[in-house]
């Protein structure tokens, strides 16, 4: 035996550490008791609701009264109020380390008592109730690394209101994470994400049709969030906002549905809601979709085109519920309407003109670095420089150009995009169009980022299975479209044999499919320069 353990001393050992009395009780929790009085009337307001945050996660079941009265002082501080809680709540109620330290030492003490071995029916015995320390420790272990704040935030979202307010509260939190990005801050996020994701999984939800017969609580809400409405993967898909209930009326009547996401913990509001206009074909442009007159009958419509999708609650950012309600969507119109065959969108492309401003800048920089510094930097430099016209597209340009001043093509491009009034040249739009197609599907189908596409919107789509099917040249004239995008949009295509299979080749080896449209644009190469 080693660490001179005999047999009997080991089994003798190993029964002491197995009894109750042997294990020290965790250390009292760092924080006083809860208190049982109201705060004081003359704290500053968030210290009032310190006190209720302290009394609800200090309590093993918290009380209703004290759950509602956090949550309504909370709901009434301003931007530095809320965050001095938010910090409180991360921090204060954090894991207790001083436990999980001192269990960790016993549960390595047993650990090490065990790997001494030793043979006969002693050492059997002593094994044996190693074993069940060690299963012990590791539930109590278990126990100890649950953030203090885990029960506070489950009694909330109990609590009639709760989910709500935990959504407003998760919504203040990722502002504030964007100032600060402290790891405490952090894994709080991280734990009320992956509880949100239980909560609201999509049995938990149910898809409700809106109609102009919904109340009109529901309606206002509905105009109201899709003016300011953000998708939960932090893109936003409402392309051109409802501007009143008139419009909203259009929106829902003849040749048009409205399909949303509703929790019972948040009655009469929408998690979030899609739009969907029944047309013949897959819509080139927006102004087919808002403005068609009369609306196709829907006895003829043979396409079902999703054209708007709004979050309404922020808080719910990087929880994918558009995924589900897209499918349970397409499943509706398959069962309620079988002449719809076709199942697509007409989605903006937020990142495009960002990424191609971004790039003409660094290759006009490269060249000037060349230039100036002339051949010492050529190897180096030349690996990162790359033709973003093609000669016949930079003949265009420059013709469009009454004076050049002796620029290259890129510098005229970067130049005509600061604005958007090119678009009201017909020689200026004629002589973009051709670089705008190519440079456009070069972002959707090849620009990624960790193996993903690099647009929010096409990463969206591709891993719900869709495939890029067209883009549209101008699709979207308004002054945020041409900005944004150039006044380019695209169909996704989801088709319906395909839609697994192309969801996990994406998932898997970022594998984007796309239609032979598509691939014209993409087999046109350009050499390095």
């Amino acid at each position: 035996m080693t660490r001179n353990h005999t047999p009997k001393s080991l089994a003798v050992l190993l029964r002491a550490r197995m009894h109750p009395d042997a294990l020290p009780s965790p250390p009292p929790q760092l924080s006083p008791p809860p208190p049982s009085t109201d705060p004081d009337p003359a704290a500053p307001p968030a210290a009032s609701v310190r006190h209720w945050l302290h009394a609800a996660a200090s309590a093993a079941s918290p009380a209703p009264a004290t759950l509602d009265s956090f949550s309504d002082g909370y709901r009434s501080l301003d931007r530095v109020g809320r965050r001095e809680v938010l910090r409180s709540l991360a921090t204060d109620y954090d894991v207790p380390r001083a436990r999980v330290r001192d269990l960790m030492r016993q549960y390595m003490s047993v650990a090490s008592v065990a790997a001494a071995g030793g043979d006969g029916a002693e050492a059997d015995e002593g094994k044996e109730g190693a074993g069940a320390a060690l299963y012990r420790m590791e539930r109590g272990l278990r126990e100890a690394l649950r953030p203090r704040y885990a029960g506070f935030l489950e009694a909330m979202n109990a609590q009639p209101g709760g989910l709500k307010l935990l959504a407003v509260l998760r919504a203040d939190l990722l502002a504030l994470l964007g100032e600060e990005n402290a790891p405490a801050l952090r894994a709080l996020d991280s734990y009320l994400k992956e509880k949100l994701v239980t909560w609201l999984s999509p049995a938990a939800l149910t898809l409700h049709r809106i109609t102009w017969d919904d109340p009109a609580s529901l309606l206002e809400k509905i105009v109201a969030y899709e003016v300011c409405g953000r998708f939960p993967v932090d893109f936003d898909l409402a392309v051109h906002p409802i501007r009143n209930l008139i419009d909203l009326k259009r929106r829902l009547g003849v040749g048009r549905r409205c399909f949303g996401y509703f929790h019972p913990a948040i009655p009469g509001e929408p998690l979030i809601f899609i739009e969907v206009a029944l047309h013949k074909d897959m819509a080139a442009s927006i102004q087919e979709v808002l403005w068609d007159e009369p609306p196709t009958p829907e006895s003829e419509a043979s396409c079902a085109l999703f054209y708007s999708i709004s979050s309404t609650q922020p808080g719910l950012s990087g929880i994918n519920l558009g995924k589900f309600l897209l499918k349970r969507v397409i499943d509706m119109l398959r069962r309620d309407m079988p002449s719809v065959q076709i199942f697509a969108t007409l989605s903006p492309i937020p990142g495009f003109m960002q990424w191609l401003r971004a790039k003409l800048a660094s290759q006009i920089k490269l060249a000037e670095t060349e230039s100036q510094e002339g051949n010492s930097l050529e190897g180096a430099s030349s690996t990162f420089r790359e033709s973003i016209l093609l000669s016949d597209e930079e003949k265009m340009i420059h013709n469009a150009i009454e004076q050049a001043h002796g620029k290259q093509g890129i510098e005229l491009l970067q130049d005509i995009l600061k604005t958007s009034q090119w678009v009201k040249s017909e020689k200026l739009s004629a002589a973009l169009k051709s670089p705008l197609m190519r440079l456009c599907a070069r972002y959707l189908a090849r620009e990624k980022i960790r193996g993903k596409a690099l647009d929010a919107v096409a990463n969206f789509h591709l891993q719900n299975g869709a495939m890029i099917e067209r883009i549209n040249w101008m699709a979207d004239q308004s002054e945020k479209g041409i900005q944004q995008s150039g006044g380019i949009m695209v169909n996704y295509l989801y088709r319906l044999e395909n839609i697994e299979e192309y969801a996990l080749s994406y998932s898997g080896k970022g594998l984007v499919h796309s239609s032979p449209t598509l691939s014209q644009y993409l087999e046109v190469t350009v050499t390095s320069v």
